[in-house]
């Protein structure tokens, strides 16, 4: 009975027990890395799109606007053709996937996207809009004016601060 007793393997139990749950932990990991993966790649690229989709919608119902009047400013035309032209830029399919479909260099979705943000700026100074910026606060892009994730998530934001008439100061102290 002592000669089937190996000592060797004793000595190395926990690393054998260690070796084997990681190498179990690894593929449960992985499984799961994927999965999680995938829905925040959903979730973002749906934020991504939104925030495309409004300013393609924004360009184009200007251009239609613009369109129907006649002695139309040139820089508005201009700056609308160009965002349009931004937008079309941006892929529409994974870039990890688009070498397939003829895109033989990589495409730069940040850079793509701060130009677009930078056009639709330009457009709406151009036009005296003030830009609805529907970007992302944590890139870095701190100029949205009350939209973005932090105003989604409060349902209680008002649009315009109202105050009571008690408050609200008056010319020569007097109520109406």
């Amino acid at each position: 009975m002592a000669e089937d007793f190996d000592l060797e393997q004793l000595v190395h139990l926990e690393q054998t027990f260690y070796d084997a749950g990681y190498t179990d932990g690894f593929a449960h990991g992985r499984i799961h890395g994927l999965i999680e993966g995938r829905a925040l790649g959903r979730e973002k690229g749906f934020e991504i799109w939104e925030e495309i989709g409004f300013y393609e919608g924004f360009a184009l119902t200007w251009q239609a606007i613009y369109a129907r009047q006649p002695g139309t400013d040139q820089r508005i035309a201009h700056h609308i053709k160009h965002l349009l032209e931004l937008i079309q830029q941006f892929p529409r399919v994974n870039p990890s996937d688009s070498k397939p479909y003829g895109l033989a260099e990589e495409v730069d979705m940040e850079k793509l996207q701060r130009l677009i943000r930078s056009r639709y700026k330009a457009l709406c100074a151009c036009l005296g809009v003030r830009p609805t910026l529907r970007a992302d606060l944590s890139s870095g892009d701190n100029t949205g004016e009350g939209d973005g994730p932090d105003a989604r998530q409060n349902p209680t934001r008002q649009v315009w601060a109202l105050e009571e008439d008690t408050k609200r100061p008056t010319m020569h102290g007097l109520s109406f």
